[in-house]
Parts: structure tokens; sequence; C-alpha cells
């Protein structure tokens, strides 16, 4: 980028010099040590607060060369977003490989899906005979248009004049700050998992992911946000009250406290040995009723 031409800056052809941008930075090595998963994470957090020399090509690959819980080594490629977007540069990625099978040999890609499922398929326009169902069909593309209408108003107006309410998703500079600190962390998930909600649900993969990221933000909300207390000063961090006394052998008390319910268990111990057993068993026992919940609701939306 030549930023002297009229004060604006403009892509210029140049010579590259590799040393320029292959990079294996020194790490602590006590850090790496200690936890190699977190000093990837801070490594790469850092690069977020650095700016990308424009003198030179706008891309970096940082080499990690020490193992990780999941590879030997790690590569982190830094680029500025205007020489491609994630999909092109993945599928470059793609292309740069060969099958670990066989290294002369390019990846095999995966066939396009065939687009045959019941949510691709047009609704046909009912007969002008059935007025109820027609009037329906009617409304129903009206409503739509009237939705598309207010979310219009509504995202110019924000543009405009009105703000977002401030949530925990968003940055608490306002996004003012040019340089500001992210960290990048991953988790994977099972493919197959995905899929097998896919075909029962009747929908895409995306539909899934979308759903997903939808319920784990909910959570993830409501636990952070949830009201907690604090006595004298220090964050109580969790609750429950039991008796004695009694001439039961067992007692159950539950205690709802934030997003938590407290299960709080007073027991003679020549009756209950292993009492702490049967906090296990109450965890599994709710574990166990929410996937057959789930199963249950799989099964009705698919049945429908």
């Amino acid at each position: 980028m030549d930023e002297s031409w009229g004060g604006k800056q403009r892509w210029v052809r140049t010579k590259v010099d590799l040393d320029d941008h292959i990079i294996i930075p020194r790490i602590d090595p006590a850090a790496v040590e200690c936890d190699p998963d977190k000093a990837v994470e801070d490594y790469v957090a850092s690069l977020s607060m650095l700016p990308m020399d424009r003198r030179r090509p706008l891309w970096e690959f940082h080499l990690l060369d020490f193992p990780t819980s999941e590879a030997t080594s790690t590569m982190v490629l830094r680029l500025h977003h205007s020489i491609g977007d994630g999909m092109s540069l993945m599928t470059l990625y793609v292309a740069s490989s060969r099958s670990t099978a066989d290294p002369a040999r390019l990846p095999t890609m995966p066939p396009p899906p065939r687009r045959t499922g019941e949510i691709y398929q047009l609704q046909p326009r009912p007969p002008l005979s059935s007025g109820k169902a027609l009037l329906a069909w009617v409304l129903s593309y009206l409503l739509l248009a009237w939705n598309t209408l207010v979310d219009c108003v509504f995202l110019a107006a924000t543009i405009l004049f009105l703000s977002d309410p401030r949530t925990m998703f968003m940055r608490s500079d306002g996004g003012l700050q040019a340089h500001h600190r992210k960290r990048f962390i991953h988790r994977n998930l099972s493919l197959d998992d995905v899929k097998l909600i896919k075909t029962a649900v009747k929908c895409t993969i995306n539909d899934v992911l979308v759903g997903v990221t939808s319920a784990a933000l909910s959570r993830y909300y409501f636990r952070m946000s949830a009201e907690k207390i604090t006595l004298c000063g220090h964050p109580v961090v969790s609750m429950g009250s039991s008796v004695y006394g009694q001439p039961q052998a067992l007692t159950v008390h539950y205690q709802n406290y934030g997003n938590t319910i407290n299960v709080t268990l007073a027991v003679d111990d020549k009756q209950f040995p292993d009492c702490h057993e049967l906090l296990d068993d109450l965890v599994e026992s709710i574990r166990l009723i929410k996937n057959a919940a789930g199963l249950r609701s799989i099964s009705s939306v698919h049945s429908n």
C-alpha cells in the first residue's frame, strides 16, 4: 500500500521478502510448559493489538513450534480482509494442500448437496376455488412484506438516531478503539451429531448451527446475568439449607440461587455410607431425563 499518492492508499507492485512474512516468535518457555493451549491463545490475542505494516503485502505466517492438546505445532495466518474473505481463503488453503493418503493428489472435495428436502420445495398456490386456503396464502405474503418493511424502518432508524441496548455482547468502548484486544478460542463439534439433528428436524446444517448458537448464547447470557448477592463484600457462590434432629435417615432440600439449584442432603452415615454417590445419581438422573425429553421433542417434530 503506497500512502504517498495524494495522501490516499493504493495498491502498488512490490518484491516479496519472505523474511518479513514468515515469523517464528519467541514465547516464554514457562508459559508454554504450564499451558500450551493458553500460550497460543495469548499470542494470537496479542496480534489483534498490533497494526499491520502497510508498506509491504498485508499477510503474515506465524509458526508456533510447540505441541498443544490438539496438534504438534500451530500455524497462524494473519492477513488483511482486502486480500480475501473467509470462504475464498479457506478454498485457497484446501487447494494448496494435499491428501494425507496420497501426497501427490489434491484432497477430494465432497459433492454439492442435493436440495431435495421439504424445506426447499416451493409451496404451490391453492386453487381459486378454495377460498380460505387462498386467503391464508395471500395473507402470509402480505405479512412477510409487512415484517420486511418494519425491519427496514428499524434498521434505518438505528443507523440514524436509535441505538442498540447495551449488553455483554457489545464492546465496552462502543467500538471506537481501533486496536481492541480479542481472544480467539475454538472447540470442535461432531459433524455426525449435527447431521443427525439436521435429518431429525428436516432442516439444513446452517439451520442447526444457528439454533445451537442461539441456544448457547442464551445459556451463557442468563448464566452470566443471573442475579447474585454479596455478604459483607464477599460474593456468595452457593447457598443451601437443611435440618437435623429428624427421625428420617434422609432429608432432601432444593435451593434455587441464580441460575443453579443447590441440592442439599442430610443423611444418616450408617444408612448411606456412600452418600456422594447419591448426589452423582441425582445429576445423572436429570441428565437422562433431559436427554429423553429432547428425544421426545425431536420425535414430535419428526412425526408432525
